[in-house]
């Protein structure tokens, strides 16, 4: 893409595109203005205030605006004194309670910071509305100190004649003047949350507090809830106001919400404290109702039909066949994308793909890796999840225990979800198993595998799942023409069963937690620790006694 005569900078060139296939057009913004929505006494806006009058301060009676963001890139405070550029700002939804992203202002350093998570400068005809041209901005994503997630955007606009490239270190500081304000705010806030949560437990009834980064759950509340339910509480307590960093502590009681366990319970919520994000959760005795989680590996009605399904595992799980399997439709109608190509060849690429998947009608659609798609990536495919009818959309990623952020959001959207346990928690299954690879190898009629050779496979503890068990079987087959494979047979690694004792089910759960750390860390000790709360001589320990190698 150009503007004029000149190419523009990629990260513009993509935003361009971003804003043209939202449907906006160049002539003006599509405003939208939410006033009753900004909270100018939330933690954001208090951190702050002291930092945006000092800005207010070292830019003095000039032509400069200074605008802050919420994480919907809301405007909650605008900073200018120069009357004239006021009113030309004004004119163009530069207002508390204007809405900042590309989809209605287009590439502004307001939305695109938004959108990028990270620094921009936009600069006169940069910007993707003509009205917009006249002005240079610089702005900044803010984070949470302690989640890293977005909180909002600081940004200083000015006429194009009055840009300079100060601005941007100028905006980079006063970020981490915010951030630390924040931190100072959070350390407080957890202590709060900490108090209201040991004053609730122990009263006979789940206990749950929510805040930015931290989840405390009695016994009775971790029994009762899956992650996936945190996602969906969260989302419900900022609809009713609460945890949103505002003044109300007022209680509210929604007498039946249904679980991803099918079950029903009335919550109580309450904000810890005035002006804090933490949530005070409450449930009285769960009722059943509607259908339980399933877990592929047991029985199952299977997925209603057109209904979206979230199908979880450990990598070589069998995900995607079992997409296949359930919604059972025809091949050559359906489409499989691999999300990390959207990490691998860019989002646009990405979003391309998918708008043709979906201009095609195909009869299923599968998302393979759904929870790794970038923040704006995966939110067109909740929208489209959330909105129905269309084909049937089926995504695939890691277990919803291990899912956060985005992710978890995606999977909560998901009516329906299928848990297909690890390889290592089918061991009754397993001859079924051999079987059904020796007969995808051609081999079924020929070749058996004795009892001993089966005894030595269900003692392993298959990291590669399904995959691996493959890859076992197939090098076995290679081994032995015809007639009975023995252990002898199997690579040397597979030949004898660990003599250790079975673990426990309590340690059971305590290697998948570990090992689950550990993927999520990419094999690293020390934050893996951190990930799970212990320290790393205790992990160390575990490791050793639960014989878990990485």
């Amino acid at each position: 893409m150009r503007s004029g005569d000149t190419a523009l900078r990629p990260e513009i060139a993509h935003s361009w595109w971003r804003s043209e296939r939202s449907g906006l057009s160049p002539a003006a913004p599509n405003l939208r203005l939410e006033p009753d929505a900004v909270d100018p006494r939330g933690r954001l806006a208090d951190a702050a205030e002291p930092v945006l009058a000092e800005l207010a301060r070292q830019l003095g009676d000039t032509d400069f605006c200074v605008v802050l963001a919420d994480r919907a890139s809301r405007i909650v405070d605008v900073s200018v004194t120069a009357r004239p550029l006021r009113k030309r700002l004004e004119a163009l939804g530069v207002v508390a309670g204007g809405v900042f992203l590309e989809e209605t202002t287009g590439t502004n350093s307001i939305a695109t910071a938004h959108e990028l998570r990270r620094g921009v400068a936009v600069h006169g005809t940069e910007h993707y509305l003509e009205p917009f041209k006249g002005f240079s901005c610089y702005g900044h994503p803010i984070s949470h100190p302690v989640t890293r997630r977005l909180v909002g955007v600081l940004d200083i606009t000015c006429p194009s004649d009055h840009d300079s490239p100060l601005l941007a270190p100028l905006v980079a500081r006063a970020v981490r003047d915010i951030e630390e304000r924040l931190l100072e705010t959070a350390r407080a806030a957890e202590q709060r949350m900490l108090a209201a949560f040991r004053a609730a437990a122990g009263r006979g009834r789940p206990v749950l507090v929510l805040g930015e980064g931290v989840v405390l759950a009695d016994p009775e509340a971790v029994e009762l809830l899956d992650p996936v339910d945190h996602a969906r509480l969260r989302e419900t307590a900022a609809g009713l106001g609460l945890g949103t960093g505002g003044g109300s502590t007022e209680e509210r009681r929604l007498p039946a919400v249904a679980l991803t366990s099918g079950r029903t319970v009335s919550v109580t919520f309450r904000a810890v404290a005035p002006g804090s994000d933490g949530v005070l959760v409450e449930f009285d005795a769960p009722r059943e109702a509607g259908p339980r989680r399933r877990s592929a590996a047991g029985p199952s009605d299977g997925p209603v039909p057109g209904t979206p399904v979230y199908l979880g595992g450990e990598p070589g799980t069998g995900r995607t066949t079992e997409a296949r399997t359930q919604a059972g439709a025809d091949p050559a109608r359906t489409v499989v994308l691999d999300a990390t190509d959207a990490v691998v060849r860019g989002e646009a690429a990405w979003l391309t793909a998918w708008e043709r998947a979906l201009a095609g009608r195909p009869e299923l659609l599968i998302v393979e890796d759904a929870p790794v798609l970038p923040d704006i990536c995966s939110l067109r495919v909740r929208r489209a999840v959330e909105e129905r009818p269309g084909p049937w959309i089926v995504l695939t990623g890691a277990p919803v225990a291990e899912l956060t952020g985005s992710g978890a959001a995606l999977a909560a959207a998901c009516p329906d979800r299928i848990e297909l346990p690890p390889l290592r928690e089918r061991a009754g299954e397993l001859p079924g198993l051999v079987r059904s690879v020796l007969a995808e190898l051609g081999a079924a009629e020929r070749l058996r595998f004795t009892p001993a050779a089966l005894a030595a496979l269900a003692g392993q503890p298959w990291p590669g799942n399904l995959r691996e068990l493959r890859t076992v079987v197939r090098a076995a087959a290679e081994r032995r023409s015809a007639g009975d494979i023995t252990p002898r047979d199997l690579p040397e690694g597979y030949r004898n069963a660990p003599r250790a004792r079975a673990l426990t089910p309590l340690e059971r759960a305590e290697h998948d937690a570990i090992t689950a750390a550990l993927r999520a860390c990419d094999g690293n000790k020390l934050r893996a620790a951190r990930r799970l709360g212990i320290s790393r001589t205790t992990l160390y320990s575990r490791m050793r006694v639960l014989r878990i190698t990485v």
